[in-house]
């Protein structure tokens, strides 16, 4: 009985892993390339930013710009954090 509440459990497990992983992009898998992982962690970021008005509002006090401009420019950071994907080998 024991044997198999723990394959149970495995399987269980790995059902949640993968219901997470398709519910979140940014969770990444084992194939997710370092770009792709630092992109989403960017990306995580400026959203983060964007959404929160009181952080908004420090930025655009530390950079002496207007709050839209501030969330202009994390909107538009946001396109390609990291620059260009880089080259895929097809071999």
């Amino acid at each position: 009985m024991a044997q198999q509440q723990g394959s149970y459990d495995r399987f269980n497990i790995h059902a949640q892993l993968e219901h997470l992983h398709s519910k979140y992009q940014g969770t990444g898998h084992a194939d997710t390339s370092k770009w792709e992982w630092a992109t989403n962690i960017h990306r995580d970021t400026m959203a983060s930013h964007v959404g929160h008005y009181s952080r908004l509002a420090y930025f655009a006090i530390a950079d002496n710009e207007p709050i839209a401009r501030v969330r202009f420019n994390c909107l538009q950071a946001m396109i390609q954090p990291c620059g260009k994907p880089p080259k895929k080998d097809d071999y």
